[in-house]
């Protein structure tokens, strides 16, 4: 009974609930978006230098696209044992350790001497950057009121689709003038210098309660009222009242399939194979296909990446703006159903000129990525704070098995059966996705995260 009066008494999620957005949220929002900004960057990149690398290593389709699954199966490996991580010994020290893991191993792999050295130096860099991304998804929305979650989290991973744009431009003038190492050695570049700046972040005041370090949650949650206050001078608006309190708690992984996360797990679960085995698996391989089954010049199927990461943008900045407004299932129902119709129109017509190819290719890409930019904070909302890290993790790792599966079954796929029909399996996809998402997801618009996910312990 001690533990529960001192819980109330400090009123950690009410305290939270009742920060206005600040400079304080601006400059901890900013940091945390470097994360997304090198899963973005390292997500293309290699893409990018495989109609480089192809002809150079005399690489088959298969050995190509194997180059970017291998990534994806250490970001699997990274997001389960990471997440997990996070829940034991904190966000902040896991956040710092992956990223000096993706850094050192990003360099290393622009000096990859052959074909096999490439391909594991690119599981062992995965790792990190696969474990960073879900602790930052928990991270940010353990510092954010519900009535504007949405917009924080997507606002500030939208850092994901921007390093999209950088990846592709930079890489039009890098690697046909400088070479394709150094597409490597400039998404190594940023994380050196964010380093420091990811060492100011403070430890999550929710994660620190369901520890039981109720004072240091306390000191912490204190420290950045007084910064948000301007030390006093701009008065807080009053702690709201009836807030759930964090308890103290433990999570393990059996618990993602208790009560009533049993459906949500399976759900999210689904939602992410399904949006990202397009994203990773269609979206990525896209400029290989221009140059080798569409014949267009390296300078073309480079340039297809720019186009469609702007056009990738702008559909997610709108989605921004609608999150908090009308919600994330029908957001995200549509999106996923919308990409289906572009893929479904690419299968049906075989002999599509490929400026034609590339349109649909954009468009369909562009519906999906309002998803690939809202779902790791849709699933960090749907689980309690002792396993939220836990429960991203894990749900990246599925995001992390679409992007293994992709790449290797287009690399199987479109020499044996042909380009149309991978344009269809991949519209399938995101039919079951939309379908997933109107049947059984939650809405999780505007709830306070403790009521909307209360805790395992009554």
């Amino acid at each position: 009974m001690a533990e529960a009066g001192l819980q109330d008494s400090y009123q950690i999620a009410a305290r939270i609930e009742r920060l206005p957005f600040s400079s304080w949220h601006l400059r901890m929002g900013l940091i945390i978006s470097t994360g997304w900004f090198f899963d973005g960057f390292d997500a293309l990149a290699i893409a990018y230098v495989l109609p480089v690398l192809a002809p150079m290593w005399h690489l088959s389709a298969l050995e190509a696209t194997s180059l970017i699954s291998m990534g994806y199966v250490g970001q699997l490996i990274g997001s389960i044992f990471f997440g997990w991580l996070g829940e034991r010994i904190g966000r902040v020290p896991v956040v710092l350790w992956t990223l000096i893991l993706y850094t050192v191993m990003s360099v290393a792999c622009g000096f990859a001497w052959s074909y096999q050295a490439l391909l594991w130096m690119r599981l062992i860099q995965g790792l990190g950057l696969g474990g960073e991304i879900p602790i930052l998804a928990a991270y940010i929305g353990e510092f954010a009121k519900s009535s504007h979650r949405g917009r924080y989290g997507l606002g500030f991973q939208l850092w994901f689709s921007i390093s999209f744009i950088f990846v592709s431009a930079i890489s039009f003038l890098v690697v046909p003038n400088f070479g394709w190492q150094w597409m490597f050695w400039i998404g190594a570049l940023p994380a050196v210098i964010i380093f420091p700046l990811r060492s100011m972040m403070p430890e999550s005041p929710r994660w620190l309660a369901t520890r039981g370090r109720f004072a240091d949650a306390d000191r912490v949650l204190t420290g950045i009222e007084d910064q948000v206050s301007q030390h006093g001078a701009k008065p807080l608006p009053p702690i709201p009242a009836g807030v759930a309190t964090v308890k103290a708690s433990n999570a393990k992984f059996k618990d993602l399939l208790t009560g009533i996360y049993m459906k949500r797990t399976l759900t999210v679960w689904a939602i992410w194979f399904c949006t990202y085995i397009i994203i990773y698996g269609l979206n990525t391989t896209m400029p290989l296909l221009l140059r080798t089954v569409y014949h267009v010049s390296l300078a073309q199927s480079i340039s297809y990446g720019f186009f469609a990461n702007g056009l990738g943008l702008i559909c997610n900045l709108v989605g921004i703006f609608l999150i908090d407004k009308y919600g994330r299932k029908p957001l995200f129902a549509f999106g996923q159903l919308c990409s289906s119709i572009p893929l479904l129109i690419l299968a049906a017509y075989s002999g599509m000129d490929p400026t034609s190819v590339m349109i649909f290719a954009m468009l369909s890409s562009a519906c999906n990525g309002i998803l690939a930019l809202g779902l790791s904070t849709y699933t960090a909302e749907l689980y309690p704070t002792e396993m939220r890290a836990l429960g991203v993790g894990v749900g990246n790792a599925f995001v992390r098995f679409a992007s293994v599966v992709g790449p290797l079954f287009i690399g199987w796929a479109v020499p044996t059966y042909g380009i149309n029909l991978v344009y269809l399996i991949f519209a399938l996809f995101a039919i079951a996705g939309g379908v997933t998402i109107i049947l059984f997801a939650t809405e999780t618009k505007g709830k306070v995260l403790e009521v909307l996910s209360p805790s395992l312990v009554r």
